[in-house]
């Protein structure tokens, strides 16, 4: 028998990934083609501006931010799990990027990311994808909050062209050097910046009236306007030819970032960092995305496609990448509904490149930085602090802690304490929707049998290691010496290895007393767990009921045959 041929998607989804864009070429047609190409052109304009501010606020030249937009964003629209996101640069990477470069250099940075990347791949491969939706609310909100407040910092040196030369990445150095320098703000540069983001904010409101302007994004709207100018007035402002000497009019020669088992397990930290943020950010924005056009995103194919774009990029000089929820938005009411329109995106961005490349040097690093200030205002869900007043203590000092901890520490630290913090209150939490209470059993059964020398108790809730104590109080054999206890579990929704040892003792410590023990109405997973740890062989068949009834019958059997 001749075996089954294997074609090329075959092979490749045989580890069951399977890219949205496999997903969406059959039956694609020439309408969705003209749709997806006009919103990637317009995606890819919006880009630009963006990538460039991106890069130079994360300590990186302009042109790592747009190779960064053009390589991963290939690699995220043709291999990802979302039909419509849009990957490269974000705001959110600002401080983690700084912070490292500033610490280990652009070399490392770049290994870092490539590491971040490997370990995105690991998390997809192990299928993690949907665990990222595990972390709450609060953190996200938090760390969202916090990281807004460190990129806004962090652009009042080029806002108001301050003479720092490297701006500490510690927060209260960054806040000490800021507060000496603002009285040095260079005049020219403050006025362009703040001329820049009223233009800004004036296009950006008039674009939801006027339909021509709702065609051109702001931050492109303002970049062409300051660049013209710039070119003409010859404004005494740093630009990107003064500081970076232009972007070149070339694609960058692939190379590999020297590497070193000593760099290696210094950078495993920031790795870890990058790949996070890039994790949590990508999958918030898919889900987003999903919303507005009524799909479901594969959480561990985007997690591939995140780390594929992130082991890439580096190689061309850019940095880390993820999904960018504004500009996936963007393309979403720019009519994208396939991979097609990010893969349009990059390749448009890689023909401004070619093209248009020496006119970069001419833009003006405080327009800029307009555009990132307004970008660090709009990423922040201010809102939620006048709404903390209408939660609960613990959801305010989760969200709280993680924010302050965001802008005085670091992200990593921030999302792990908040994690551990919002893990304690879950705990907290259900332990108090856990419990037992005593029943009160009539005197005689319904055959006249007599219940004394028999304890029911009904269990509910969660029985883990939380909730134990509070339990092993109630059942205290102490006080119930001589008895046999009917627990009736039918409300017992989970049992873990801890309250198992708790069902354990107090049968051994029931049976020295000349008692027993009988469980009833067992549900699925704590029957189980009972059955494979061998619980119920020492306990004994006759001991389990289905309900209670049947276990105070059983009960009185026991009795007398003790």
């Amino acid at each position: 028998m001749t075996p089954p041929t294997v074609n090329a998607l075959e092979r490749f989804t045989v580890i069951n990934f399977k890219p949205k864009l496999f997903v969406t070429l059959p039956g694609y047609s020439r309408q969705q083609l003209t749709q997806d190409l006009s919103a990637g052109l317009t995606v890819g304009v919006l880009a630009l501006p963006l990538a460039m501010a991106f890069a130079i606020a994360s300590g990186m030249s302009p042109t790592a931010g747009i190779w960064t937009a053009i390589v991963a964003g290939l690699l995220i629209a043709a291999l990802g799990g979302s039909r419509v996101q849009i990957g490269g640069p974000t705001g959110a990477f600002i401080p983690i990027i700084y912070g490292i470069v500033a610490h280990y250099g652009v070399q490392n940075l770049l290994i870092a990311t490539m590491l971040a990347g490997a370990i995105l791949v690991g998390l997809a491969l192990a299928r993690l994808g949907s665990l990222i939706r595990f972390i709450p609310r609060t953190v996200v909100i938090g760390f969202t909050n916090g990281i807004a407040v460190v990129i806004f910092l962090a652009q009042i040196k080029d806002f108001l062209g301050l003479p720092i030369e490297n701006l500490p990445a510690e927060f209260f150095a960054k806040v000490r050097t800021l507060f000496y320098a603002v009285p040095h703000a260079d005049v020219p540069t403050v006025l362009l910046a703040f001329t820049s983001l009223g233009v800004l904010l004036g296009w950006n409101r008039m674009a939801k009236r006027v339909a021509w302007m709702a065609r051109v994004p702001g931050p492109l709207a303002v970049l062409v306007i300051a660049t013209a100018a710039n070119a003409v007035l010859k404004l005494p402002v740093e630009t990107i030819g003064s500081r970076f000497g232009g972007i070149p009019q070339a694609i960058p020669p692939i190379s590999l970032p020297e590497l070193t088992l000593s760099d290696l397990g210094r950078l495993i930290s920031p790795a870890i960092t990058i790949a996070l943020l890039g994790a949590i950010e990508s999958l918030l924005s898919a889900r987003v995305a999903d919303a507005a056009i009524e799909d479901r995103h594969d959480p561990n194919q985007e997690l591939m496609a995140q780390g594929l774009a992130n082991l890439a990029a580096p190689l061309f000089g850019g940095f880390a990448a993820t999904g960018a929820i504004a500009r996936t938005a963007t393309n979403v009411r720019s009519g994208g509904r396939t991979p097609v329109a990010g893969i349009a995106h990059s390749i448009t961005l890689l023909l401004v490149v070619l093209i248009a490349a020496p006119a970069a040097a001419y833009v003006p690093l405080a327009t800029l930085s307009a555009i990132v200030v307004l970008v660090s205002i709009n990423m922040g869900e201010w809102h939620e602090f006048r709404e903390l007043r209408r939660y609960s203590l613990n959801y305010r000092v989760v969200l709280l802690a993680t924010f302050l901890i965001t802008v005085i520490f670091d992200l990593t630290l921030a999302v792990e304490i908040g994690m551990v913090l919002a893990s304690l209150f879950f705990i907290y939490r259900v332990q108090t929707l856990s419990g037992v209470e005593r029943l009160a059993l009539p005197a005689q059964g319904p055959d006249g049998a007599s219940n004394e020398g028999i304890a029911a108790f009904h269990l509910f809730g969660s029985m883990f290691f939380g909730s134990v104590g509070k339990i092993e109080d109630e059942l205290d054999v102490k006080q119930l010496e001589g008895t046999i206890v009917v627990l009736d579990m039918y409300k017992v929704i989970n049992l873990d290895t801890t309250a198992l040892e708790m069902l354990d003792n107090l049968l051994r410590d029931l049976r020295k007393a000349k008692a027993d023990l009988v469980l009833c109405g067992l549900n699925k997973q704590p029957l189980s767990i009972i059955q494979r740890s061998g619980f119920a062989d020492r306990l004994g068949n006759n001991h389990f009921c289905d309900t209670l009834q049947a276990g105070v019958e059983e009960a009185r059997l026991l009795r007398k045959l003790a």
